[in-house]
């Protein structure tokens, strides 16, 4: 059974009042017990001194041969003095006393203090007399005559007049020993109370501290240890209520931010339970935050995409984007975008994920798209038509007159060119409707099979520049992918180290796995591209140099194909480059085809 903890107060108190008595007893004890081997002293030396006069007159006036006048004498001194008076020859008879009759008293001889006289010293002893009945002190000192001991004068007296002197001086210890007791314990008390209350005052404020009245101030007690303490709590609480201030800034700001934001955000910990939701979130699932928080994402929100989306996002740690439809009335289409979640440690704690509807965007795209597909279609009939009257008439260009052939070759060349901008958007067209789809087939097929092919349909290309192409690849690499679609890519980004690579120059392309990404990369050392250029390098018809790359016959397509392809894939494409010192584009494609598609 647990113990509940006494107050400071019942454990200092008991402890100094068992000193004060304790000391008080031990004080006590001594005092009496030196003070009765005083008395008892001075006792003894008062018989002494009786002893040795009468040794004075008992050497002076009487012999041992008259011991009827020396009995008379001892009597008569005895009744004076008050002190018994006893004469003992050397054979331990006793031959005078000044209480009893001599001759009725046994043998003293073996007396200790009778030995010791016989022996030359002053002997003293303090027995019960079996004559008397009472507790005695007894002094016996020899008598010498001619250097032999010829007696022994013993005097003695009553210790009862001595044990009741005694006891009364132990009866007014024992009652000043209790007074002394009380005052003890009271000043104890007292002591006890003003060591205990200010900690108590301090425990009182440390208590209002833990309800959060940090304003309050502890009192500074006088001790220094407890000032030190005091003063530390009050700096503490200081330090905690402006600490709690600006937490609680920081949180209403950020409140403020979450609930003035568009966006839906939702945090996640390691457990898929949500940390934080914002209103915006909630009301895309007709939900309240407060009864999604501290739920887990299968509980408040019946999407198996989202689910799916967030676990992944929690095994993978990257930054994960795509698109889910979620029906509720009508169908939503949500971009949801994670990010990891990191404490102060830098470490990760879960996730957190933005939500965007982009229903009515993603509808304006499909437009899009089958506005281009559409009008790509209906275009290429009547360029088509154009281009076939073109060449016919090129063809009797000796009947044609000189200025009408030249207009004419202009004319084919442009077609040409609108024609391979056609063609470029109906690629991407259909690129982007089969991966929103997802219709493109991802097959394990051999990535070195597939570069050899692009490099050969770009051989021809590559010798009219004196182009050398360097190509490398692992043993048996392989990779979920569309060969057709990786081999589009390829030729794009060879064409286009090909287009921007000095004569005489190499083109250096290497096939390997790194970590879970199997990397394809083609570096040229042409003219480079500048950094301002990079971020919108994948855009539609972005060009970094227009008029070079009108020159050079370009679409401004090429690199959003690239872009699209690898995205298709799950994949990424990168690009490192230095203004003249060339470029390198690298394809990364997942070893294993993910679930979950990046756009």
């Amino acid at each position: 059974m647990k113990k509940h903890p006494n107050r400071l107060l019942w454990r200092l108190y008991p402890s100094y009042l068992f000193i004060t008595l304790f000391a008080l007893l031990v004080v006590s004890w001594y005092s009496s017990i030196t003070m009765k081997d005083f008395f008892l002293r001075q006792k003894v030396d008062e018989l002494e001194t009786r002893a040795l006069l009468f040794k004075e007159l008992f050497s002076s006036f009487m012999s041992l041969e008259k011991p009827y006048e020396i009995n008379q004498f001892c009597k008569k001194i005895g009744s004076h003095s008050g002190i018994r008076i006893t004469v003992i020859i050397p054979s331990g008879k006793v031959v005078a006393d000044s209480v009893e009759d001599p001759d009725r008293m046994e043998n003293h001889g073996r007396r200790p203090e009778i030995i010791r006289a016989l022996n030359g010293n002053i002997g003293d002893a303090i027995r019960h007399s079996s004559t008397l009945q009472e507790r005695m002190l007894y002094v016996a000192i020899p008598v010498e005559k001619e250097d032999s001991i010829v007696a022994v004068i013993r005097t003695s007296m009553s210790l009862a007049v001595i044990d009741a002197t005694f006891e009364s001086i132990i009866y007014k210890i024992i009652g000043v020993g209790v007074l002394v007791a009380f005052l003890a314990a009271g000043i104890s008390f007292l002591v006890s109370r003003r060591l205990s209350l200010p900690l108590e005052r301090m425990t009182q404020g440390a208590q209002l501290f833990a309800k959060g009245e940090l304003s309050h101030r502890l009192y500074i007690p006088k001790t220094l240890e407890m000032a030190n303490l005091a003063v530390a709590l009050n700096q503490m609480a200081n330090q905690l209520d402006e600490r709690i201030k600006s937490v609680i800034k920081h949180r209403n700001e950020l409140e403020a931010v979450l609930s003035s934001m568009k966006e839906g955000v939702i945090a996640f910990d390691l457990e898929e339970r949500i940390l934080r939701i914002n209103q915006v979130a909630a009301a895309m699932f007709d939900k309240d935050p407060w009864e999604m928080e501290n739920r887990s994402i299968q509980e408040v929100i019946r999407n198996s995409e989202l689910q799916k989306f967030t676990k992944n996002a929690l095994k993978n740690g990257d930054g994960l984007e795509c698109d889910i439809v979620f029906y509720q009335d009508k169908e939503r289409i949500l971009n949801v975008h994670s990010t990891s979640l990191l404490d102060a440690k830098e470490e990760c704690i879960g996730i957190l994920v933005v939500l965007n509807d982009v229903t009515r965007l993603r509808r304006l795209e499909n437009i899009r798209q089958d506005f281009v597909a559409n009008v790509s279609h209906e275009i290429k009939t009547p360029l088509t038509a154009i281009l076939g009257f073109v060449e016919t008439l090129l063809q009797d260009s000796d009947k044609i007159p000189e200025n009408t052939r030249r207009f004419l070759s202009i004319i084919d060349r442009h077609v040409h060119r609108l024609v391979t901008i056609i063609e470029d958007l109906l690629n991407l067209s259909r690129i982007e409707r089969d991966s929103e789809l997802k219709e493109i087939a991802l097959v394990n097929a051999p990535v070195e099979d597939v570069i050899r092919t692009a490099i050969q349909m770009l051989e021809g290309k590559a010798e009219e520049k004196k182009l050398r192409v360097d190509f490398k690849c692992e043993d048996s690499l392989s990779a979920d992918m569309d060969s057709l679609l990786i081999e589009q890519a390829v030729v794009n980004l060879l064409d286009n180290a090909i287009k921007y690579s000095r004569p005489g120059g190499t083109i250096e392309v290497n096939a390997a796995k790194k970590y879970d990404d199997v990397q394809i990369s083609i570096r040229d050392h042409g003219i480079g591209i500048g950094e301002e250029h990079r971020p919108r390098l994948f855009e539609r018809f972005y060009r970094v140099d227009k008029a070079r790359s009108r020159k050079l016959g370009g679409t401004g397509l090429g690199l959003a194909i690239v872009k699209h392809i690898i995205q298709a894939h799950n994949g990424k494409v990168t690009v490192n480059s230095n203004l003249g010192k060339g470029s390198t584009f690298t394809l990364h494609l997942p070893v294993k085809s993910s679930d979950v598609s990046a756009h």
